[in-house]
């Protein structure tokens, strides 16, 4: 309990400005991609396929990225086939592995969506690095010296 009673009070306030900026975000995200016709998350699926080295992805390590079990991943994967937006195909070295794509349809959305979350969080950006340097600074300040 004294743990709780030292907290800086100034660290509330920077939890605060961060949680809010992140709240603004996380709305305009959801009012984009609503707009855009698909959630939140598979906006962030679109992400996962996208940014795979090999520009596919296995199934497995879509439920991986997406921190979620395999079968939610393959509904997922299928609302996205179902909207056009990802196509499966098997693997050249390994026929019983499907891989994940996006389709022309997934890559023009997906390009249009991340560049509305990028101005959003350049907006955001100077309330979010004044959060995170007020609270770095007043850590360092009330870090116990060892």
């Amino acid at each position: 309990m004294s743990e709780l009673a030292s907290i800086d009070p100034s660290i509330y306030e920077g939890l605060a400005a961060f949680r809010l900026a992140l709240r603004r975000f996380l709305a305009f995200s959801e009012a984009a991609t609503s707009a855009a016709g698909v959630t939140t998350q598979q906006y962030q699926a679109l992400l996962v396929v996208k940014t795979h080295p090999a520009g596919a992805i296995m199934i497995r390590e879509f439920a991986e990225q997406m921190l979620c079990q395999q079968h939610g991943a393959v509904q997922m994967i299928d609302r996205l086939v179902a909207a056009g937006l990802v196509e499966r195909s098997h693997s050249p070295t390994d026929g019983r592995s499907v891989l994940v794509s996006l389709t022309e349809n997934g890559e023009a959305l997906l390009e249009h969506l991340a560049s509305q979350h990028v101005e959003e969080l350049l907006k955001q950006e100077s309330l979010l690095a004044e959060s995170l340097k007020r609270l770095r600074q007043i850590s360092r300040r009330t870090a116990p010296s060892g």
